[in-house]
C-alpha cells in the first residue's frame, strides 16, 4: 500500500498553558506541547498522571484553562460540527445502544459530513462497510450490539471513529479489552490509515511496548505534567520508568532493532516444596 505524500511537517494540534481541574484537585498543571501533522504521539505514564485528563480537554470534554488550538484554530471558538470535522475521540468507556446494529453504529461516524437533513448516502454507508471489513468484523455488520464480545465493540468503535474522517484521532486505550493479536490488528490498521490519509494520532497506552512500535514520540507524563519527550530511545530510560511507574524495569532490543519493555519481578520468585 503507497504511502501518501504530505506537505512539510507542521503543527496542527496546539496546546499553550494547558491546566484540568477536578474539584479540590488539579489534574493537568499547565501543559505546553504541539503535534505535528502526520505524527503519531503515545501519552504514557502511571494510573492518574493525566493522561485521559490531557486527551479529554484535547477532545472538549472537560473543562480546561488555557489554548488548543487544531489547524491554528482554537477549538474553543468553533462549533461543534466544525470540531468533529477535525477531531475524532476514542474513550475508555463508550456507550453502545444495545438494539442497534453493527453497521448502524459505525455510521454515526459520518453525522459531521451529512448534509443539512442529515440523509445519509451511499458514500457513507459504503465508508461504513469498508472498516468493518478492514477490522474484521464485516460478517457482523447486520447484528446488533448486545450481542458482541468486548474485543468486537472495541473493533467497532474504533471502526466508527476512523468513519469520521477527521484529521487528529484521539485514542484512550483503544485496545484494551482485545487479544494481543487483536491488539497489533487494530493499531496496524491504524497505522495505515494515518500512512493513507495523513491522520495525527494521539493516544494513551499502557502496553510501552506497543507505543514504542507504533508511536513516532512519547510524552511522558507524571503528576499532571510532561516530564519526558521524545522518541523511544530518548523517553523509554530504565531509572526514569522506575521512578515514575514505582516498579522495575528492563528496556530489551530486539535483533530488529524494536525496543522491548520487560516489568521485573521486585520479590525473590518463591518456591514449591
Amino acid at each position: 500500500m503507497q504511502a501518501r505524500e504530505f506537505e512539510p511537517a507542521t503543527a496542527i494540534v496546539e496546546c499553550t498553558e494547558l491546566a484540568v481541574r477536578y474539584a479540590e484537585s488539579t489534574a493537568l498543571h499547565d501543559v505546553s506541547y504541539s503535534v505535528e501533522r502526520g505524527c503519531w504521539l503515545g501519552l504514557i505514564g502511571a494510573n492518574g498522571a493525566g493522561k485521559t485528563s490531557l486527551l479529554k480537554a484535547l477532545a472538549r470534554l472537560v473543562d480546561f484553562e488555557g489554548e488548543v488550538r487544531v489547524e491554528g484554530r482554537s477549538t474553543s471558538s468553533m462549533s461543534r460540527r466544525e470540531f468533529t470535522q477535525l477531531v475524532a475521540y476514542v474513550s475508555q468507556s463508550p456507550e453502545f445502544p444495545p438494539e442497534m446494529r453493527a453497521v448502524d453504529y459505525v455510521a454515526l461516524g459520518r453525522l459531521p459530513h451529512l448534509g443539512y437533513f442529515g440523509a445519509e448516502g451511499p458514500h457513507d454507508r459504503e465508508r461504513s462497510l469498508e472498516l468493518l471489513e478492514r477490522l474484521s468484523l464485516g460478517a457482523m455488520a447486520a447484528r446488533h450490539l448486545s450481542t458482541m464480545s468486548g474485543g468486537e465493540l472495541q473493533r467497532l468503535v474504533l471502526a466508527r471513529a476512523l468513519a469520521q474522517e477527521a484529521p487528529v484521532l484521539l485514542l484512550d486505550e483503544p485496545t484494551s479489552a482485545l487479544d494481543l493479536g487483536r491488539r497489533v490488528e487494530a493499531l496496524e490498521l491504524v497505522d495505515e490509515l494515518r500512512l493513507e490519509r495523513g491522520l495525527t494520532v494521539i493516544s494513551a497506552m499502557h502496553d510501552l511496548t506497543l507505543a514504542a512500535q507504533f508511536a513516532d514520540q512519547l510524552a511522558l507524563l507524571a503528576g499532571g505534567v510532561i516530564v519526558a519527550s521524545g522518541t523511544a530511545d530518548e523517553v523509554l530510560e530504565e531509572n526514569s520508568l522506575d521512578f515514575h511507574f514505582g516498579t522495575r524495569v528492563r528496556i530489551l532490543r530486539t535483533e530488529d532493532g524494536e525496543l522491548v519493555v520487560v516489568p521485573r519481578r521486585t520479590r525473590p520468585k518463591g518456591r514449591h516444596d
